[in-house]
């Protein structure tokens, strides 16, 4: 084989790797490279083209995105959304704008959307998809943050613009997700969210949108002011500011210092040329337009000394490696770990202790790794799961991904969410205990089950150590273990976590059957003649004592406690069986959930939603347009305020 044809196998090779990563950022929100790794593969393949002068049939460098394949409705684009040319350099930047007048503003790291308006109505929404055919998500788009369902222009209106997540709802929703069905970013929740079948996901998981170009519908030439015009039709829309060339490197650098108060994913900055008519004279090439230019930050490495690779397991079973490496500052921060997301990439990048890596921040936020510069390729994958002790597999998926999982269903870390549920106010209410917290004690090896939570003085010294904890922690975790000591039989059942025994249902259980050593010997007919305990309650609660696992559980966690006599419920009450749903601020009771607590300790239900079986609702504002008070009305359910309430029970 000679050395051109050489080249020609690894530019197959190269698109073949593109390709395959193209699929899983556009489609399916799963990462298996890098960004840093992505431009580098790209690169190396635009370099090679350019030098061997063969572009090979479907060639990434010809092509954008990759083609749908969810069940959503495809559309051809009108004309071809292609992506624009990068650059690193300031100087190259300035080279392009030449003297001409720019618009600079941040390149949004989202899912692009352009959406079509008529007689001043969204007509449709569609997606980027491969740059010629996207899917309509009209629907979705009508829940999204940032678009208007109408507009004052009755003129025919095509606008680009782009979806995203801020930071705070990535942090919550992921939080909220089932570990395996977490995502990596915000960019991958935002897709994930727009192409979701059900509207509804979309509206819950506040997604805004940017507008970033009037594509048609104006005949103003300049780039910021048709900006301005999408801003006075009530669009969102993407900040940038008008330059020349003098201007340019300041402007960039005042972009570069506002990275960190921004709340919206960024990966860089778009350079347009203000005159509008102007940039599309200048046409485009076979896969990238000529009237703007993306500007990439320019990742600040530094090398270091890999440490360890922690193994930390998850609730889905999986066993995802982390790197700890010598701390390093990058971009203003001092940086020591990084995820090394699974064990393909861990292959990739031939890992040993003691090598020297290459690190970057992803976007100046995310830290990654580089690559490594001694690929000793001596690390050991764990045999067994580091929590658990159980023999750990080796599984691939459809894409040839390699990951390490724990194939024991009573993994102490499967239970995280279990963990996460009994500490809560409403259940043992141990203050001060999070998601991070808990999750550090199972990898520890501290947290194996309910009674650990009673023990963990025996692990002092260990866990005042831990990084981010420290003695005052410890002290203040371990008054909080103590005071949960003290409960009521109810929030020891509800803390359990068994499938659909609320807080509710577990008042109405232990006023009936107020010790605890009777549970195991309750019958589904024994809870079904408990009114407001139905069949699939009984069950679920049969199910649970039935399990030998659960019942030594509960036995070594009932030893820990100082249980109080169960609460009572007055069947006298004036509201006994009577169904409430309450919404809007309270100022009576304290909060919400104390207005809950009285009434079904007073024999009452609390639902969710206004329905026809509702009796009352309680909201303070009656003449508010809520969509409870409105349900309200159209079904004639009084609403009460809360001394109105105060009355009723009287």
């Amino acid at each position: 084989m000679n050395e051109n044809e050489k080249k020609t196998e690894r530019m197959k090779e190269l698109n073949k790797l593109l390709a395959k990563a193209s699929d899983a950022y556009y489609n399916t929100g799963v990462e298996i490279m890098s960004d840093h790794e992505y431009d580098a593969l790209y690169d190396e393949l635009a370099a090679l083209e350019k030098e061997t002068g063969i572009i090979l049939s479907g060639s990434r460098t010809q092509k954008v995105g990759f083609d749908p394949v969810s069940s959503l409705k495809k559309v051809r684009h009108t004309s071809k959304m292609l992506s624009l040319e990068k650059t690193k350099s300031i100087s190259a930047l300035k080279e392009w704008l030449g003297t001409s007048t720019g618009f600079l503003s941040w390149k949004l790291d989202g899912l692009t959307i352009v959406l079509t308006y008529d007689n001043g109505n969204l007509t449709q929404a569609v997606t980027r998809g491969n740059g010629e055919i996207g899917e309509d998500i009209t629907q979705n788009a009508r829940h999204i943050i940032g678009i208007p369902t109408s507009v004052s222009c009755k003129e025919h209106l095509v606008v680009r613009g782009e979806s995203l997540m801020k930071y705070s709802d990535f942090e919550r929703i992921n939080s909220e997700l089932e570990d395996g069905a977490k995502y990596k970013n915000p960019r991958n929740l935002c897709v994930g969210t727009v192409r979701n079948l059900d509207p509804k996901i979309t509206a819950e998981r506040n997604i805004n949108f940017f507008a970033f170009n009037l594509v048609e519908g104006s005949e103003c030439n300049s780039f910021a002011e048709r900006i301005d015009i999408l801003k006075a039709l009530g669009f969102q829309c993407v900040y940038g500011v008008k330059t020349d060339g003098a201007e340019l490197e300041t402007h960039v650098q005042e972009f570069e210092q506002d990275i960190v108060k921004n709340e919206f994913p960024s990966d860089g900055l778009v350079l347009m040329f203000d005159d509008v008519k102007y940039g599309k004279s200048l046409g485009e090439t076979s896969h990238a337009p000529r009237n703007g230019i993306a500007f990439k930050w320019q990742d600040e490495t530094a090398d270091t000394k890999l440490l360890e690779v922690k193994w930390s397991p998850s609730r889905t079973g999986l066993i995802n490696p982390v790197a700890v490496f010598e701390p390093v500052e990058l971009e203003g921060t001092t940086v020591s770990r990084a995820s090394v997301h699974n064990l393909s990439i861990v292959k990739q990048l031939k890992l040993g202790i003691g090598d020297t890596l290459s690190v970057y921040k992803a976007n100046m936020i995310i830290p990654q790794i580089a690559g490594n510069k001694t690929e000793s390729d001596t690390l050991e994958i764990p045999t067994i799961c580091p929590i658990c002790g159980s023999k750990t597999e080796i599984r691939s998926s459809a894409d040839e991904v390699e990951t390490l999982v724990c194939p024991n269903p009573q993994c102490a870390a499967k239970h995280i969410g279990k963990f996460e549920h009994f500490v809560q106010r409403d259940a043992m209410n141990i203050v001060g205990l999070s998601t991070s917290t808990i999750e550090t004690l199972i990898e520890e090896g501290i947290l194996h089950s309910f009674k650990d939570f009673y023990h963990l003085e025996v692990y002092h010294e260990k866990i005042a150590g831990l990084k981010g904890f420290g003695e005052r922690s410890f002290q203040k975790m371990q008054e909080a273990v103590e005071a949960s000591r003290h409960t009521e039989l109810s929030r020891v059942l509800f803390s359990l976590g068994i499938s659909n025994i609320g807080r509710a249902a577990s008042r109405l259980i232990c006023a009936v059957y107020p010790d605890a050593e009777q549970f195991e010997d309750l019958t589904t007919e024994d809870l079904t003649a408990i009114d407001g305990i139905g069949d699939v309650l009984a069950q679920d609660f049969v199910n649970y004592f039935s399990d030998e696992i659960n019942l030594c559980e509960f036995h070594e966690l009932l030893a820990e406690l100082d249980i109080e006599k169960a609460e009572e419920i007055d069947e006298d009450s004036k509201i006994t069986g009577k169904t409430f749903v309450i919404t809007g601020a309270v100022h009576v009771w304290k909060n919400r959930s104390e207005l809950k607590s009285f009434i079904e300790s007073n024999g009452g239900k609390v639902a969710s939603a206004v329905s026809s079986k509702t009796d009352y609702l309680i909201n303070n504002d009656s003449t508010s347009n809520s969509s409870k008070n409105k349900k309200a009305k159209e079904l004639d359910i009084p609403i009460l305020t809360e001394e109105e309430f105060q009355n009723l029970c009287l």
